[in-house]
């Protein structure tokens, strides 16, 4: 019998278009985040959300990102400069517990790897609140 902590945890990967950019998940990916606020909603992202180092790795190796910080807000979104795909967004400051927030874009996995994940719609322009579940999942916003 295999012990639990001998399993080796589920990890959900994806890329910017041109491949210079690579992300890793490291573990259950609970929900995508739909979210509805003036930049998610031009970028059409879904947001696996963790803590960076911690659950989720962004591989730069060519130090190819760049970041966009829309006004005072505490976050950067982070593009491949090379071919413009939105990548992840990043907390600017480490929480209370030293670690960073973090969000990878699901949108850059392999369909087949994410359609089964339930989406959580947050409403970031209004009332910056979770909305109830509708029952949909990855795969029936994927176009």
């Amino acid at each position: 019998m295999i012990e639990p902590a001998q399993i080796a945890p589920k990890i959900t990967q994806g890329g910017c278009h041109c491949g210079a950019v690579r992300w890793e998940f490291r573990g259950n990916i609970p929900d995508a985040t739909i979210c509805n606020c003036t930049v998610c909603r031009r970028y059409g992202v879904l947001w696996a959300y963790g803590y960076d180092g911690d659950g989720i790795h962004v591989h730069d190796p060519g130090s190819t990102l760049t970041s966009y910080v829309c006004g005072s807000r505490s976050l950067s979104f982070n593009f491949c400069k090379l071919c413009g795909n939105l990548v992840s967004w990043r907390s600017l400051k480490p929480g209370k517990d030293g670690r960073t927030r973090m969000a990878v874009n699901l949108r850059l996995a392999d369909p087949d790897d994410v359609a089964d994940i339930p989406l959580q719609r947050f409403d970031g322009l209004h009332s910056f609140d979770d909305l109830p579940p509708d029952g949909r999942t990855v795969a029936d916003v994927w176009f």
